[in-house]
């Protein structure tokens, strides 16, 4: 139908031409002349019918003489109009229009001007054959005006309007010639296709079998399209059947060869396969494309099989020549696009960007969801720098349904998007990093990477093709996955390295990049010795490398080794680590820093200070380094230094310096809340202070409003109410002082809690145990307090420990409790061994031990102890040598009232002679109650004994009434066994004279009951001999046992006739077989003997 060559013809081969002189000539239509010149002298001079032209062109049309066929039809239409029968030229012209459409096959769609190998502008266009054919159509519908259109014509322009894409109209076309001839095999054919290219691929199979079982050798070969249909429907071992066929059957078809020799290539990217069947599947497969090309180079579809091919060749010349064919002679727009994207290919390996770069626009525009035009797009703009046009294609794609879903664009445009770019933003990078985590998140449930946060609980079977293994095997993936979220979260950045550092080592490789980032997070985690380990490894991967950036490498993993030794405690290693640092970059300010910090350690404060400044001399604009300096001076107690130092950094050197502006609002705040000045100066002063401080706090914030110590700052100027009246201390007290500490505590907690979750740090506990005991929530501020103390600080930190003091003093004075007030008595001590020269530590110890004792003196006896009262005198005279001795302090300076502690000197010794009198009162009290106790014990310890001789004499008339039962059972059964003697003595006294009475029985009689055995022989009744050895198999204890029962139940008479029966009973033996109804006949014994037992 749409191939180069006419239908098969009929099965004459030769036609007869008739001669105006009666002559007529045979052509034998098997050997015509490629010259039709003498042929058409002939038919000039005959007298022809119409037919017999058609059939001469249809045949040089069929043998692939196009030209000469084309000659014939042109040669008619003059012979036919010298002659007056133009209304018989309908056949001419359709003949003419299906030569055009057969021209137009074999022609370009496009022609490129600029085509570097495949030049085709010396052809003709496919437009312009298909413009003529219709121009012969229209002709022909003229000159058939009278009738009705053939289904010649009908089926050429169906044909036309197909090579045109006017699908429609030739579904209407093919539709209406089945409709008057169901069978037409072309119209058949014509369907089918249409069919299968809006993917109804049954009904277009249905159509294709349909040819076969009509037609078996029809061309083009109907097995093509079954085969492509099957192949649609995942049938594809039954599609390869029908190409094989088709093969067999048209040998020299190109079409089945092409389609085999794609599918032996797709088979050989089978993974199950072993690597010499997919060698050879591949080999196959490509004899089969170049054999199919080399039968028709006008082939899109085999050009572009084969454009692929070189390309994985390298042959770059020959795969743009293909490539161009098949952009120029592409019938779908599928093959098109891949011919420009292969093209593209080409040209940018080339290295001729802005050539490559047009063809995947062309691509991509015609095909906007394809994958590889997009990517390849992309690319070209990165190349370029067009980074935000990269990241537009790429979000272009993945919001179209058809393209959703590839991993390879998605990947792509995560790792854009995580890239900072410049021009943008810092809110906007933020949210870039958020499109890409989200992004990353797709590919990694896609791929089943370690990564994914939410793996599946089963595991996944999900087998990966090779472009997305590549993918999941692509360490830059990973470390770009751990770069994005190393801030936000370690875990997964840490399982991404790994993951890279597994791919390496897999791959036989180590990047000591990657160790050393590993070793990072571990050591941050708080794993100092496996990040040690980890140094340690990639500083011999570092030493077995060859590598310009190794000096680099080895000495930031160099630093980090040295840290990790300080971390375990190792400072001597830290030492040496750092030494060797210096000796090879002797400026390496972050050693030194390190090295100032173990001095600091160690308490040599001044060649610490020494090391400072030498590196501030060589780097004075590093801002790490002054950050340090500044919190060595604080460290040091030097804050006028500190403060100088500070502004300095503010003014000379960066004014937004995070660091420096939160602690110039630390030093500011701590300056004025220091202050002691109540005079108005003073406290307008003190005011400024604390204005400044939060002004620094809130610029902080300003430039980062992640900034926690910032947060932290501010939450403790809220706290205080340092803006205020700082709870009294800078103004008179208000009634409403209460309600506002209380009000500001809980503000300031909220910020503290949001702290808590960016800092690991005691302080922010210790600052909440400040904002609940602001807010005489005395429980949770202790448990704040404990955690900064017990997590951070391991016990040893004064201040936190001098307010778990105080927050157990308010307690004890709260629920007047004196194990509290021993609990804050426990952690000042504590606090004094850590400190023994602080004198307010001494100062609160002598007070809480006198607020013990006069604690004691105001509960009532019932609510303390005598213990408890002799411990309290004992610490109060223990407070007494305390304030006296405080009191009496020489020093020019104290940190308390020399006054006041002589007043609590004074005051104490009322406190001890209250003690005393409480003593008294105690131990009375308490003796009482002994006495008290006592009396109780000793009645409860009567009512005891007395309960014990009831329960005794209870036991003793059980045991009695058991002994007295038993002797009753012991009588019983000695009865009952002399019953049984007399019955049985009874029974055999009986037998003997029963037997000396009895006449032997006769024969007869003996006949009559069945025979006898045993004691029936000797002549005994059977119902005597029955009772009598029923007695002697007996059990006696059973009869004893039977017979104590019914006594106890039920009197002596009873229980002798029915110990007699169940003795009977129970001695009956097994061997007594004779018939019930002897049994009967004996009846007369039975009761003779029971009446003489009775």
């Amino acid at each position: 139908m749409n191939g180069t060559r006419s239908p098969s013809p009929s099965v004459g081969r030769s036609i007869d031409i008739e001669l105006s002189g009666h002559e007529i000539i045979t052509v034998d239509l098997d050997h015509l002349d490629p010259n039709p010149t003498d042929l058409l002298e002939v038919l000039k001079e005959s007298t022809s019918k119409i037919w017999v032209w058609t059939k001469l062109a249809a045949e040089y049309w069929r043998q692939g003489y196009l030209e000469a066929a084309e000659r014939l039809a042109q040669s008619a239409i003059e012979y036919v109009e010298t002659n007056g029968l133009s209304h018989s030229l309908s056949p001419i012209y359709s003949l003419l229009a299906n030569l055009q459409i057969a021209k137009a096959q074999k022609a370009p769609k496009i022609v490129l001007q600029d085509a570097r190998q495949d030049d085709q502008r010396s052809e003709k266009p496919r437009d312009e054959f298909f413009k003529e054919a219709s121009q012969h159509m229209n002709q022909g519908s003229a000159g058939a005006t009278e009738g009705m259109p053939t289904i010649l014509a009908f089926l050429t322009r169906a044909i036309l309007q197909l090579g045109t894409r006017a699908m429609d109209d030739a579904m209407r076309s093919f539709e209406g010639v089945l409709a008057n001839k169901p069978t037409n095999i072309v119209a058949l054919l014509g369907k089918a296709r249409l069919l299968y290219t809006r993917r109804q691929y049954p009904q277009a199979l249905k159509l294709f079998q349909e040819v076969l079982r009509l037609s078996p050798n029809c061309r083009p070969d109907p097995r093509i399209g079954i085969g492509l249909c099957l192949w649609s429907m995942n049938y594809k071992d039954k599609a390869k059947a029908a190409w094989q066929r088709s093969a067999e059957v048209n040998p020299n078809d190109w079409v089945p060869q092409l389609l085999l020799g794609l599918e032996a290539v797709n088979a050989s990217k089978d993974e199950n396969q072993s690597e010499a069947e997919r060698k050879s599947e591949f080999l196959f497969g490509t004899k089969l494309i170049q054999r199919a090309f080399n039968t028709n180079q006008r082939s899109a579809a085999a050009a572009n099989a084969l454009c692929e091919l070189f390309l994985r060749k390298g042959q770059n010349e020959r795969a743009l020549k293909l490539a161009e064919r098949t952009i120029q002679y592409a019938d779908t727009l599928t093959v098109l696009t891949e011919g420009h994207i292969r093209a593209a290919r080409v040209l940018y390996a080339e290295g001729e960007y802005s050539e490559a770069m047009k063809h995947y626009t062309t691509a991509a525009n015609g095909q906007p969801a394809n994958v590889l035009a997009a990517l390849g797009l992309a690319q070209i703009q990165l190349r370029n720098d067009e980074i935000p046009a990269a990241i537009h294609t790429l979000d272009t794609l993945l919001q179209r349904p058809q393209a959703g879903n590839s991993i390879e664009a998605t990947a792509m445009l995560a790792s854009l998007r995580a890239h900072p770019r410049p021009g943008i933003s810092s809110a906007d990078q933020a949210t870039e990093k958020t499109r890409a985590r989200e992004l990353f998140d797709r590919v990694c449930k896609a791929l089943a990477l370690p990564e994914d946060p939410h793996p599946p609980l089963n595991g996944t079977d999900n087998k990966l093709n090779t472009s997305l293994r590549a993918i999941a095997e692509d360490p830059q993936l990973h470390l770009e996955i751990a770069r994005l979220w190393q801030a936000e979260n370690p875990d997964r950045a840490e399982r991404a390295l790994q993951e890279a550092l597994r791919i390496q080592q897999n791959n036989g490789t180590t990047d000591p990049r990657i160790l050393n980032n590993l070793a990072v997070l571990r050591h941050l985690s708080g794993h100092p010795d496996q990040a040690r380990s980890m140094y340690e490894n990639s500083l011999v991967t570092v030493s077995s490398s060859q590598s310009d950036t190794n000096e680099a490498i080895s000495t930031t993993v160099l630093y980090n080794l040295a840290r990790a030794y300080e971390d375990q405690g190792e400072d001597a290693l830290a030492k040496e680590a750092y030494d060797k640092l210096l000796t090879r970059h002797p400026e390496y300010v972050d050693a030194k820093i390190r090295q100032a910090q173990l001095l600091a350690n160690l308490n040599r404060n001044n060649e610490a200070h020494e090391l400072i400044k030498q590196a501030l001399s060589s780097q004075p604009s590093n801002l790490n380094l002054r950050a340090f300096y500044t919190y060595f001076l604080l460290h040091c107690n030097m804050p006028k230094p500190a403060r100088d130092f500070v502004f300095a950094t503010l003014k000379d050197h960066d004014k937004h310096d995070l660091y420096s502006l939160c602690a110039a609002g630390y030093i500011q705040y701590d300056q004025a809340r220091e202050t002691r000045d109540i005079s108005p100066k003073g406290v307008e002063e003190r005011k400024r202070g604390f204005r400044r401080a939060a002004e620094f706090y809130e610029k902080a914030l300003s430039l980062d409003q992640h900034c926690a110590v910032a947060a932290q700052g501010l939450a403790i100027v809220i706290a205080d109410d340092a803006l205020g009246n700082l709870n009294g201390a800078l103004g008179p007290a208000t009634p409403d002082d209460h309600n506002r500490r209380i009000t500001n505590s809980r503000e300031a907690l909220e910020i503290f809690a949001k702290v808590r979750e960016s800092i690991s740090d005691g302080s922010v506990y210790a600052n909440m145990g400040h904002c609940y005991f602001a807010s005489d929530d005395y429980d949770r501020a202790i448990e704040s307090y404990e955690t900064a103390s017990k997590k951070f600080y391991n016990n040893h930190n004064v201040s936190v420990l001098m307010c778990l003091c105080r927050s157990w003093y308010a307690k004890a004075t709260k629920d007047q409790s004196f194990s509290a007030m021993n609990k804050a008595l426990e952690y000042a001590q504590h606090a004094l061994h850590l400190q023994p020269s602080d004198k307010v530590i001494l100062y609160n110890i002598a007070m809480i031990q006198q607020k013990a004792a006069e604690l004691l003196t105001s509960l009532r006896p019932e609510k303390r102890s005598l213990k408890d009262m002799q411990k309290a005198v004992e610490q109060a005279n223990n407070a007494q040598k305390l304030f006296a001795s405080l009191a009496a302090d020489k020093s020019p300076v104290v940190p308390y009232s020399k006054e006041i502690a002589d007043e609590r000197r004074k005051y104490g010794q009322n406190v001890l002679r209250r003690c005393e009198e409480h003593l008294v009162q105690q131990k009375q009290y308490e003796d009482e109650q002994q006495a008290k106790y006592e009396l109780a014990r000793q009645r409860r310890q009567e009512e005891k004994e007395k309960q014990e001789a009831l329960e005794r004499e209870r036991m003793e008339e059980l045991r009695r009434q058991a002994e007295q039962l038993a002797e009753e059972r012991r009588r019983a059964r000695e009865q009952a066994q002399e019953w049984t003697r007399e019955v049985k003595m009874e029974s055999d006294e009986e037998r003997e004279r029963k037997a000396n009475k009895k006449p032997r029985r006769s024969r007869a009689a003996a006949d009559v009951n069945g025979g006898a055995s045993g004691d029936e022989a000797n002549g005994e009744p059977p119902k005597k001999k029955k009772r009598g050895k029923l007695r002697k198999g007996g059990d006696e204890n059973g009869e004893e046992e039977a017979i104590f029962s019914g006594e106890e139940e039920g009197g002596d008479k009873v229980s002798r006739k029915r110990s007699k029966k169940r003795v009977v009973r129970d001695d009956e033996e097994a061997e007594v077989t004779a018939p019930r109804k002897k049994q009967f006949k004996s009846k007369e014994y039975i009761s003779d003997s029971d009446e003489e037992m009775s």
